[in-house]
């Protein structure tokens, strides 16, 4: 039997839905966020530059160096935060003004205990993976635990819900509701959100197109369960597991969060690509286990 509330097609269509209108939301978005960055970076080099007397120029410098620097977690994590949230609040904003769509309208169907539910698997499987990792390949593997490991985690938790949210909230929320609008089709949905979310990931140092294989097939097993659910609550909590995992647990040397102080430290860069395929077989393991247990959320009439 379906499940009888909305849909995400019918979230997509709340507001004002003409194929211009996304486009004109994205421009602005763009717009809003370099805005909102901009207040920030002044913000933040005023401050320092009153702290330490050292000129504009080299305080800007220091700003964007931090995006690049896991290893100084509490600069970096909590600028990241900033930046991404500028992005977020960007998007609310100019999806509210032009399309007049409500922040709930995006964010879909919301339960506490789907978001956990999302966390708890994917938390399981990554584990599992990680332990597959050390089974092939122990000496890849240093226990790199200390002091500056809980400064980590704390900061690491105020940042990344930000980060991956605003991350969501575009991919899982925005672009997938265009797409589906657009082909009425969940697959070619998937595929298309997901690929646009690995994309921006090709810049990702040390090795961008490992990161954007891996961020195109979660972006896509995570748009199918968002189109499944009807909301980004399961998605979003496998993606700050994922992401708090990568940072805090297991930090890779492939991966943007090289060099944190995390609890191990990974070495296994002939593993990278069997890693990516594991990751798949996991995403397409939680996919189906979302489409057996839940009744399909079917889109009203008009």
């Amino acid at each position: 039997m379906p499940d009888t509330a909305p849909s995400l097609l019918d979230y997509a269509r709340r507001g004002r839905t003409r194929w211009y209108f996304w486009i004109l939301t994205g421009l602005l978005t763009l717009v809003l966020a370099l805005l909102l960055q901009i207040v920030v970076c002044v913000a933040l080099t005023v401050a320092l530059m009153r702290q330490t007397g050292v000129a504009a120029p080299t305080v800007l410098q220091h700003l964007m160096d931090l995006m690049q620097k896991p290893s100084d977690p509490i600069s970096f994590f909590l600028f990241a935060g900033a930046m991404f949230g500028c992005y977020l609040v960007g998007l609310w904003l100019a999806a509210l003004w032009l399309q007049g769509k409500r922040f709930g309208d995006l964010v879909g169907r919301w339960r506490w205990g789907t978001f956990a539910a999302g966390a708890g698997v994917w938390l399981a499987l990554i584990a599992a993976g990680g332990l597959l990792d050390w089974v092939l390949d122990p000496k890849g593997f240093t226990v790199t635990f200390s002091p500056a490991t809980a400064s980590l985690a704390l900061v690491a938790i105020l940042g990344l819900p930000i980060q991956t949210f605003a991350e969501e909230f575009m991919f899982r929320g925005w672009i997938a509701q265009g797409w589906l609008l657009a082909t009425k089709n969940p697959i070619a949905t998937a595929l298309l959100s997901g690929l646009m979310f690995g994309s921006v990931h090709l810049g990702n140092p040390p090795d961008g197109l490992i990161s954007a294989a891996a961020a195109s097939c979660f972006g896509i097993a995570s748009t199918l369960i968002a189109i499944r659910l009807g909301g980004l609550a399961f998605s979003f909590g496998m993606h700050l597991v994922n992401n708090l995992w990568s940072a805090v647990v297991v930090v890779s040397s492939s991966d943007v969060f090289k060099g944190a102080p995390g609890i191990f430290s990974q070495h296994t860069s002939g593993l990278d690509w069997s890693d990516v395929g594991i990751e798949a077989l996991c995403l397409a393991l939680v996919t189906a286990l979302v489409y057996v247990r839940t009744r399909p959320s079917l889109p009203k009439a008009g």
